[in-house]
């Protein structure tokens, strides 16, 4: 990192709540884990007693495969934003340009600049079209997929075909799957493009975010490198051993991808009762709460123990917010606070059942 850069930079806002008494629906995290995770933290543990071996053979093998690579093209990180970091880190030198979407992740524009480099704002929804001497310019270029906070996954072969333009023009593309697991689209690891770099979170699909734990995978030059300039012990023990856990759980990813899809077209009749709704590919909802006052609608959820997120903090949004989606029973508490459920939805029953 730059240090000059350093010394300017500042935080960005995030979500997520500290609370215990408050539900939570400003992180964007699977409620549930797979089952068998706590013993395996617990062997883990013990574990812990020695440093980690560096090799990380076993978490290597089980992300390969969750993503479709060979072993060798894994460099385990402790989550996804330690990837994204670590691939700016061998891709951009002080004065470089990166395009960015937006509205998109807070942290890439952050990273950028901790490298002394500089973020060009593209609409999110137009960084897979640019090219010529926009993209020549550019040392990396970075998609989000699906988009946070708006929830669009991109096309596979639009998104083959920007890769191609970018690998043409000497430009690093930079594919942030943190959510990616949510949907069962493939992931970009496929690809196989030496001037490509997947960043991958294992802690939101699995319900464990406090764990610490994600991957990148590269090939290639940028593959060499990532391994060199990897911390040593990337990852703790315990996050070793639950994450390589977790990814080999199949049943659960699919049991969480229906749950999500089915949950996420419930919300989003029931919130399109209030606000401005968009489709999303995630577990997640963004929301144009319109003239209402941003403010206001997350103080009012909050005095019901509801916690949601102000995406008036992303960049080029003005009037949203964004809620999570989780179980049933949470969803109807956040629709609840915000006053959508109607009628006998309020009891989580149907029609018959409820008038009894």
């Amino acid at each position: 990192m730059n240090p000059e850069s350093i010394r300017a930079g500042e935080r960005v806002p995030h979500g997520g709540d500290t609370d215990p008494d408050i539900l939570d629906f400003s992180a964007n995290t699977n409620p549930y884990t797979p089952d068998g995770v706590a013993a395996v933290y617990d062997r883990a543990l013990e574990g812990s007693r020695r440093y980690p071996d560096d090799s990380y053979s076993d978490f290597r093998a089980a992300a390969a495969e969750f993503v479709g690579c060979t072993p060798e093209r894994v460099i385990p990180t402790p989550g996804g934003l330690a990837a994204i970091r670590l691939a700016m880190a061998i891709t951009l030198e002080p004065g470089d340009d990166a395009l960015v979407p937006y509205p998109s992740f807070g942290e890439y524009a952050r990273e950028v600049q901790l490298q002394g480099a500089s973020p060009q704002f593209v609409p999110h929804d137009e960084i897979l079209e640019t090219e010529g001497d926009v993209l020549e310019s550019a040392a990396l270029a970075i998609v989000c997929t699906p988009n946070n906070p708006t929830g669009d996954v991109a096309d596979p072969d639009e998104l083959a075909a920007f890769a191609a333009r970018c690998g043409e023009h000497g430009t690093t593309l930079l594919v942030d799957e943190a959510f990616l697991g949510f949907t069962d689209r493939p992931s970009a690891a496929g690809l196989e493009a030496e001037h490509v770099i997947v960043a991958r979170s294992l802690t939101k699909l699995f319900g464990l975010p406090g764990l610490r734990a994600g991957f990148a995978v590269a090939s290639g030059d940028r593959l060499d490198a990532l391994e060199t300039a990897r911390r040593a012990w990337s990852l703790g023990t315990p996050a070793a051993s639950v994450g390589a856990h977790c990814l080999r759980q199949d049943a659960f990813v699919r049991e969480t991808r229906e749950g999500v899809a089915r949950e996420r077209t419930r919300m989003r009749e029931a919130l399109e009762r209030r606000f401005d709704v968009g489709p999303s590919a995630a577990p997640y909802l963004l929301c144009d709460v319109g003239d209402r006052a941003v403010d206001d609608v997350i103080a009012s959820a909050r005095a019901d123990g509801v916690a949601i997120r102000d995406a008036t903090t992303f960049r080029g949004l003005e009037s949203h917010i964004r809620v999570a989606v989780k179980d049933r029973e949470a969803n109807d508490r956040l629709l609840a606070a915000l006053g959508v459920l109607e009628g006998d939805e309020q009891t989580g029953l149907d029609g018959d059942e409820a008038s009894e």
